[in-house]
């Protein structure tokens, strides 16, 4: 299978609408939501704060399960169960991101120092909630062998699956990936592995399957907003002509984003985010770069990024 990552502000509801209008599940089998945080308030907002996840938006959408960003036990229990209430069968729980703010809060990665306060949350949360829970994780987030003190803890849980991005919390996304701490972890891990990080092209993905050979699964982030073919292209799906293809989805995500009760500035802002990715999967010049980047004038900003993608040499292994 191939999973969607979460990232907060790109995997979002609208992507995954646009996704699926175009392509179905020819590519893409499954979706991590990004993190609904357990801070900032309790249930009494709860529509606020799951809005991305209500089945009434995401009916037109990829299969989704929810994730939960938060190490408090009693607010864990309660969104893990409200999430069971509206329809979802498994909440994932994020020790992965890798955000300083975060972190240090010991929450995300910055947990995974810590494997008597996981082990002390696994053991009050999955006896009191309705759905299942799997794991996102790093190997650490200070050293990558703080994944060892850990397998143990996940080992005496009933956990759904853990999605394992073989970098340390301090890397942020940058950096080497531990692909030798990956396989000694993964070797005492119990439950299904997930494997996450630097996935751009179909060689980046054959190269994981030649390694990890009885691995089949695998979670695409960057490389999938990038280029949305990719889980396609990996699934061995001829793509007859790739422009095309590409400016469709463009131009159905931007019909998502036009289509939320929003400022005309914030779906501007939003356009420029994407187009940060689009434009590294294609050669082009500095100026067509700057020109959208620059541009003030919501439809102008569609209309040249649309112009410039359909004409645009594709890059073979775009890498942010």
């Amino acid at each position: 299978m191939i999973y969607l990552a979460p990232m907060q502000g790109l995997t979002e509801i609208t992507f995954r609408k646009a996704y699926y209008k175009v392509f179905g599940l020819s590519g893409i089998d499954m979706a991590i939501s990004p993190f609904i945080s357990l801070t900032h308030g309790t249930l009494a907002n709860a529509y606020k704060k799951i809005k991305d996840v209500l089945p009434e938006y995401n009916a037109q959408s990829l299969p989704l399960i929810p994730q939960i960003l938060g190490n408090e036990i009693p607010q864990f229990i309660e969104m893990a169960n409200r999430l069971g209430e509206i329809g979802y069968d498994e909440v994932n729980w994020n020790m992965g991101c890798p955000v300083t703010k975060v972190a240090h809060k010991k929450r995300g990665s910055g947990l995974l120092p810590y494997p008597d306060m996981v082990d002390n949350i696994l053991s009050k949360v999955l006896p009191n909630v309705s759905t299942r829970i799997s794991l996102k994780i790093r190997l650490g987030y200070y050293s990558p062998d703080e994944v060892f003190n850990l397998v143990s803890v996940f080992n005496r849980y009933p956990l759904a699956s853990v999605v394992i991005h073989p970098r340390i919390g301090l890397q942020m996304y940058e950096g080497d990936l531990f692909l030798d701490v990956f396989a000694k972890a993964i070797a005492d891990i119990k439950h299904k592995i997930i494997f996450n990080g630097d996935i751009f092209s179909v060689a980046d993905y054959a190269e994981i399957q030649r390694l990890f050979p009885t691995m089949s699964d695998v979670m695409i982030g960057r490389g999938a907003v990038l280029n949305p073919l990719l889980p396609l292209e990996i699934k061995g799906q001829t793509v007859c002509n790739y422009n095309k293809s590409y400016v469709e989805f463009v131009n159905t995500l931007f019909d998502e984003i036009n289509a939320r009760n929003v400022p005309d500035l914030s779906k501007l802002r939003k356009i420029k985010e994407y187009w940060q990715y689009f434009a590294q999967n294609f050669d082009l010049s500095d100026e067509d770069r700057r020109e959208v980047l620059l541009s003030e004038d919501l439809c102008d900003t569609q209309r040249m990024i649309i112009e410039i993608l359909s004409k645009a040499d594709r890059i073979s292994s775009p890498k942010l």
